[in-house]
């Protein structure tokens, strides 16, 4: 299998412009529109936006195992979300790491049916749990975001306790702390799936580890980008956003069995950032069917994952 298949994950805007050269507002209004419809570039040129399909034959095995279509959890956003106008599918810029390409499939929570011209976007912290655009905060430096010693968890939870179970288990000895109770669970969240927090006022000019693409006929988005890291109060997690016309439909995270966390981390450059203290057993937003499905992929590794959103916003 190939490391980054880049050829595979030509997002859906090709001919007159670049992959980067389109933001994401005109990308949300061109897909909001229906396939085949043009977008402005931001040099003020226009592009076409149309279908390129992306399932291989790999992809199509483990999204079999992937999930169903009972609607998708609903979390919150998390404070560093903001519109990083990235329309990539390699996230990495020169974060170091295991590489992660993942592979998103979205459907109709009710229908089951694949929805095409989706827009997904995902974001998370690098290996030593800073996000670009807000490094100060999530080191700590800008106090009340939960990077550093002594933050707390974002509230926003899906609610009930975590059913816990060998991939939500943390290695014997490593610690586990009881969950918050509370909060919204599936289809909770106000419309466009945001648990009530506001986007973030960026703080610096990175945009590493964040990116936006669209879905092909099949409601399948993939990435290219690193392990995630982790901070304090937290499990391992990317957050991830599904915009259908032009609509935060879902916002949700996706996290890691804590094996291949703990796999990941005892390697550089994550081995020097020590005292995680939060697992998925004891994370407030944690849920089994965050997990993503995970095989070995040349030097990294593989996660794919379906997510049932509710475009008509009606709970099912």
């Amino acid at each position: 299998m190939g490391h980054d298949h880049e050829g595979q994950r030509v997002s859906r805007r090709t001919a007159l412009a670049g992959i980067s050269s389109i933001g994401l507002g005109a990308l949300l209004a061109a897909c909001g529109q229906g396939g085949g419809s043009r977008a402005a570039t931001t040099t003020g040129a226009s592009a076409s936006v149309s279908p390129q399909s992306v399932t291989t034959e790999d992809l199509t095995s483990l999204f079999a195992a992937s999930g169903t279509c009972t609607l998708t959890a609903s979390t919150t956003q998390g404070p560093y979300y903001f519109d990083a106008d990235k329309i990539r599918s390699d996230i990495r810029e020169d974060r170091a790491g295991t590489r992660l390409r993942l592979a998103v499939r979205v459907q109709d929570s009710e229908s089951c049916a694949a929805v095409p011209n989706a827009v997904v976007e995902i974001w998370h912290c690098d290996a030593a749990g800073l996000y670009s655009g807000a490094e100060s905060l999530s080191s700590g430096g800008g106090g009340g975001a939960p990077g550093g010693a002594g933050g707390t968890p974002p509230s926003g939870a899906p609610s009930g306790a975590p059913d816990g179970g060998p991939n939500g288990t943390p290695p014997t000895g490593m610690p586990s702390g009881a969950p918050p109770s509370g909060g919204p669970g599936a289809g909770g969240a106000p419309a466009g799936g945001t648990g009530g927090a506001a986007d973030l006022t960026p703080t610096d000019d990175k945009r590493y580890l964040r990116g936006a693409q669209v879905t092909d006929a099949d409601g399948i988005v993939q990435f290219t980008t690193v392990w995630p890291g982790w901070y304090a109060g937290r499990t391992v997690h990317i957050h991830a956003m599904v915009h259908v016309n032009d609509e935060r439909t879902l916002t949700t995270q996706l996290m890691m069995d804590e094996k291949l966390n703990s796999a990941v981390f005892a390697k550089e450059p994550y081995a020097g950032h020590t005292g995680r203290d939060t697992f998925n057993d004891g994370d407030s937003i944690y849920r089994p069917g965050m997990l993503l499905t995970v095989s070995e992929d040349g030097d990294g590794y593989l996660g794919v994952i379906t997510l049932a959103a509710d475009p008509d916003h009606n709970g099912r």
